[in-house]
């Protein structure tokens, strides 16, 4: 506990600029004590202004108070030194980096991030300059904002001062003297007022926003399923008309063989026929030609006796008749079965056709359907 209050004490020598304990520490007419160098370079900033003010209760003096060092501090400091207890860790510095809001009252080069904005001061300061917002009664008033860029926005341009109204005519801020000016009897209300009335505004359109995200969902997944359920239903189809159409192909080839069977039994009939009878021509012919030739013989001969015993023989062997008389019919063969078939190929065909129409209509309504769901 005693070294926590050294801690503590220790602290209290600290320069609230460069957070550092003082060197050569000089008291301002407010009573507040930094390092010479940290008081005047803010000072030397504000030169041009010619007011100064004390960086932390921002009191101002005019003119520029003449500093002189406190040597009763200067040697407390000095004591502090030498007995090392300036090594404990001193608050861990956060330096603002791109993107950050620096803070307006640091010096040097490197300065802290702030953390507040006030909108009376128009500065942002860091955790160390902000203090005096929260122990001096008049800076306790000031509104503090979150850390931001670009102050000057929150600045009425023609009269400098803080945009507090809202013009619902013009639609747009404006100061309070814009309202006596350009913006004299417009319908203005103050910046809080709109605020409630667009924050209501704005929690209907949310509702409204969010009552149609759900209906979209809703629609998005009925929608989702819907075009499972299709494409489920159309692989299906698929299948079953892939089916179908391989058994009609099979019936066909079936057909189609059964026809191929009925011709080569009816030709293997007729050859056979037609064949047995080549046989028995072929055979006929044989003995005609053997019985001209003998017959030519005999003709020629000299010897009346052999001659005559001859042509008793020759002549009582009587031609043939058994076999039929031969009509051979004109080459048509199977030409009524092609024509058969063919008749039978262009039905099919009409038929197809026809029933093609009644798919082709049915899948332009399936499509209908489904867009007009969409």
């Amino acid at each position: 506990m005693a070294q926590q209050g050294v801690l503590l004490d220790q602290d209290q020598f600290c320069c609230s600029v460069c957070l550092d304990l003082l060197k050569e520490p000089v008291a301002i007419p407010c009573g507040h004590s930094y390092c010479r160098s940290c008081i005047e370079g803010c000072w030397d900033q504000d030169v041009l202004k010619g007011v100064y003010s004390c960086p932390q209760c921002r009191e101002t003096f005019t003119p520029r108070p003449n500093l002189r060092k406190n040597n009763m501090l200067a040697e407390l400091v000095e004591k502090l030194r030498k007995t090392g207890l300036q090594a404990a860790p001193p608050p861990a510095l956060c330096y603002a980096g791109p993107g950050d809001v620096a803070c307006d009252f640091c010096t040097g080069t490197r300065k802290q991030k702030a953390l507040m904005s006030c909108l009376a001061c128009l500065a942002s300061y860091c955790e160390t300059h902000l203090q005096p917002h929260y122990e001096f009664p008049p800076l306790k008033k000031h509104k503090l904002v979150k850390a931001r860029a670009q102050l000057q926005e929150k600045i009425c341009s023609h009269h400098d001062k803080l945009l507090e109204v809202y013009c619902r005519t013009d639609q747009q801020c404006i100061c309070y003297l814009c309202t006596m000016d350009e913006h004299k009897g417009h319908d203005t209300v103050s910046a809080a007022a709109e605020r409630t009335e667009k924050q209501r505004q704005l929690g209907m359109s949310q509702q409204k926003v969010q009552q149609r995200f759900q209906e979209r969902e809703k629609e998005l997944k009925e929608l989702q399923q819907a075009v499972e359920s299709f494409k489920r239903s159309a692989q299906s189809a698929v299948e079953d008309s892939d089916q179908i159409f391989t058994e009609l192909i099979r019936s066909i080839e079936r057909r189609s063989s059964e026809v191929k069977e009925l011709i080569r039994a009816q030709e293997k009939a007729q050859v056979s026929q037609a064949e047995g009878l080549l046989e028995q021509l072929k055979q006929e012919i044989a003995e005609l030609r053997k019985r001209s030739t003998e017959l030519e013989q005999l003709s020629h001969t000299e010897d009346h006796i052999h001659f005559l015993q001859r042509y008793q023989s020759l002549s009582s062997i009587s031609v043939s008749s058994d076999l039929p008389s031969i009509v051979v019919r004109p080459l048509q063969y199977f030409g009524d079965v092609s024509k058969t078939v063919s008749e039978l190929r262009e039905k099919l065909e009409d038929f197809l056709k026809g029933e093609w129409t009644k798919i082709s209509t049915t899948g332009v309504q399936i499509h209908q359907l489904v867009s007009g769901s969409v």
